[in-house]
């Protein structure tokens, strides 16, 4: 499907977010998604994952939730870079921005009221707390998202503290060679999820690290790139229409 895409500013409160944004270049209504960066910031490969997504179908916007600060995008190899990057934002306002990307949505001609979120890394645990904490989301596809069940910063809620609020069916993936997530955290979201009475599948790949999306990365996988893509596509779309 052809598509455009444009870089934006998104009001959030007094300020102005920017953001990335792709879309089908004719027909609609389509759904709404946000989609969320890892801790590197938003770069290259996260515009292209948008991308990809609006040529299945999905108005894309990827928002630039580490806008206030400078130097804002860091390699993949700047892991310290990434923790500072990463522990300048609060989950109260990561949840403010995105809902203004949501609502960003909503203003647009060629947007259905039908919005789910995905992330990867960093952004697969703000996708998961959005969907709890903003119930305009109808489906959620977190992708290795850390601290979901056990917080890993002091007098932070981890997102499934917050998972009665959620009314979206979630499909979320991790791998087993992930040295950042243990098999135990995976466990234990599944599990809190399932005792929670919600709909959702977590799939896990054995073989495949943290990052296995990602085709600028080392963990790249890309056959189970390939199919979570396939999987998560069908999910958003069984979900939002």
């Amino acid at each position: 499907m052809e598509t455009v895409s444009q870089e934006i500013k998104v009001a959030t409160g007094s300020e102005q977010m920017p953001a990335h944004i792709a879309r089908p270049a004719s027909g609609g209504p389509h759904p709404g998604l946000v989609v969320v960066m890892e801790a590197f910031g938003l770069n290259d490969n996260i515009r292209a994952i948008t991308g990809r997504f609006a040529a299945e179908g999905f108005v894309a916007i990827a928002p630039n939730l580490y806008f206030r600060q400078p130097n804002n995008v860091v390699a993949y190899n700047d892991l310290p870079g990434a923790f500072r990057l990463m522990g300048s934002i609060g989950d109260d306002q990561v949840v403010a921005d995105m809902t203004a990307a949501i609502n960003f949505l909503k203003t647009q001609k060629d947007v259905k009221p039908a919005f789910g979120t995905v992330g990867f890394c960093m952004g697969g645990r703000i996708s998961f707390l959005t969907a709890c904490r903003n119930q305009d989301v109808k489906a959620t596809a977190p992708y290795y998202g850390g601290g979901m069940v056990t917080s890993r910063q002091p007098d932070v809620k981890p997102p499934i503290a917050f998972v009665e609020g959620l009314k979206a069916p979630v499909l979320a993936f991790f791998g087993g060679k992930d040295a950042f997530i243990p098999l135990a955290e995976v466990d234990a979201f599944r599990d809190a999820l399932k005792n929670a009475g919600k709909t959702a599948e977590v799939v896990f790949y054995p073989d495949a690290d943290h990052g296995f999306m990602c085709d600028e990365r080392p963990s790249y996988h890309p056959l189970h790139s390939k199919e979570a893509f396939s999987k998560t596509i069908a999910f958003f779309k069984r979900n939002l229409g």
